[in-house]
């Protein structure tokens, strides 16, 4: 992999992993579609997009530093007594929600694995992605639930929904926020609560796979161009939080529509030129 190309693939895993377009699905796809001569096959291609999204947990991190800052105090007792209580319940639900992908993950790890290097795969998937989106907005309850109203049995819904993300085409933040949309709760809370268990799901997957990068016979350079590539996704990420944060706000009635015609025709597309042309 050349600089050029870890550069591009930087960018729009920074975009994508929390669009709800699927980062993975994009990773696996664009180098297909756009003829680069990379092997996703490799040991270190997999580890490699994982050290992107270090980059994306530390945009998360700092963007909603105030949340996990509350979060940290409240849950070792170090603020207010009613500040503790709601950190305290803030936190067990971004545990609920990430024990799902967690325990599926870990026990389904190398089967999730192998289909990161199927192109073809993941455009079925980011076609299924789109409808996905499209249902989920059609669906979806008609209540406006705030992030204070979310209940235990709502993050373990969405903790499901999130499992659907190990599959590469679908897309964890559009997952999940359709998981929330299903439960009454508005386009802007549920994607606050979708960024906010991204970040220990992101750290989990680096923290796995950040070794086998380490240990792969890499060449001269690459580890450097990794860590180099992971600080773009991190730029890229933090300005993707900042854009969708009002976009979901100011867009409360057909919020998902654009990205998921975006996914059925990048899917599509690519299915063609797969089957037919390549």
């Amino acid at each position: 992999m050349d600089a050029l190309h870890a550069f591009l693939i930087a960018v729009i895993q920074g975009a994508t992993e929390l669009f709800p377009i699927s980062s993975l699905g994009h990773a696996v796809v664009v180098p297909a579609l756009f003829g680069w001569n990379l092997d996703q096959r490799s040991e270190s291609f997999l580890p490699f997009l994982v050290l992107l999204h270090t980059g994306t947990a530390l945009a998360l991190l700092i963007y909603f530093w105030r949340d996990w800052l509350a979060i940290g105090t409240g849950v070792v007792g170090l603020a207010p007594p009613h500040e503790v209580r709601e950190a305290r319940r803030v936190f067990v639900l971004v545990v609920v929600a990430t024990v799902p992908a967690v325990v599926l993950g870990f026990v389904f790890n190398h089967f999730f694995k192998s289909l990161f290097s199927t192109p073809l795969i993941a455009a079925g998937f980011l076609v299924v992605n789109g409808f996905m989106l499209l249902v989920g907005e059609g669906l979806r309850g008609r209540g406006e639930r705030p992030l204070s109203d979310l209940k235990v049995v709502d993050a373990l819904v969405i903790g499901c929904w999130q499992c659907g993300a190990l599959l590469p085409g679908i897309s964890r933040s559009g997952a999940t926020i359709v998981g929330g949309l299903l439960r009454g709760i508005d386009h802007a809370s549920a994607a606050h609560f979708s960024f906010l268990i991204a970040l220990p799901i992101i750290v989990g997957a680096t923290v796995l796979e950040v070794p086998h990068l380490l240990r792969a016979d890499l060449a001269p350079g690459v580890l450097g161009l990794a860590f180099g590539a992971a600080a773009v996704a991190g730029v890229v990420a933090y300005l993707s939080t900042w854009f969708l944060m009002r976009y979901f706000r100011d867009n409360e009635r057909w919020a998902l529509n654009p990205f998921a015609y975006y996914c059925v025709a990048l899917g599509l597309v690519t299915i063609l030129y797969l089957v037919v042309i390549a």
